[in-house]
């Protein structure tokens, strides 16, 4: 019998380098950020900011590899990597986290079990 995944849809969404996006993203596929999205982006597969991407804003997220920039909150239900030439400005909520040397990160981390994430996420979202 085949394997069923719902959120893996396959699709892999790219912000490329030179684009600006301004406004939110939602999706239930994979997206790659090359360019700069000032936004908020919510979605059920992975998120890959590159060398060269900048995200301004809230990011949610299963997994997370980031090499680029990120200014605001990121929450990450399964695994976030903090590549080295990564930049975090902003609050972490995740399961897992890998930092590797050279990566850079201000704010505060908060690492729950993967039922507490949507809870930590509404209450955020119930304060404003």
């Amino acid at each position: 019998m085949a394997k069923s995944n719902n959120n893996d849809t396959g699709v892999i969404n790219l912000i490329g380098a030179g684009t600006d996006i301004t406004g939110d993203i939602k999706c239930n596929g994979d997206v790659r950020i090359d360019g700069t999205l000032n936004g908020n982006l919510n979605t059920k597969g992975k998120v890959v900011i590159g060398e060269t991407g900048l995200a301004k804003g809230e990011v949610t997220c299963k997994n997370a590899d980031i090499s680029g920039k990120m200014e605001g909150k990121i929450i990450v239900s399964e695994l976030l990597s903090l590549k080295p030439s990564s930049s975090i400005s902003g609050d972490i909520i995740t399961n897992r986290l890998s930092i590797e040397p050279g990566a850079k990160f201000t704010g505060n981390c908060n690492m729950n079990d993967t039922g507490n994430l949507a809870a930590e996420s509404g209450k955020e979202k119930e304060k404003k």
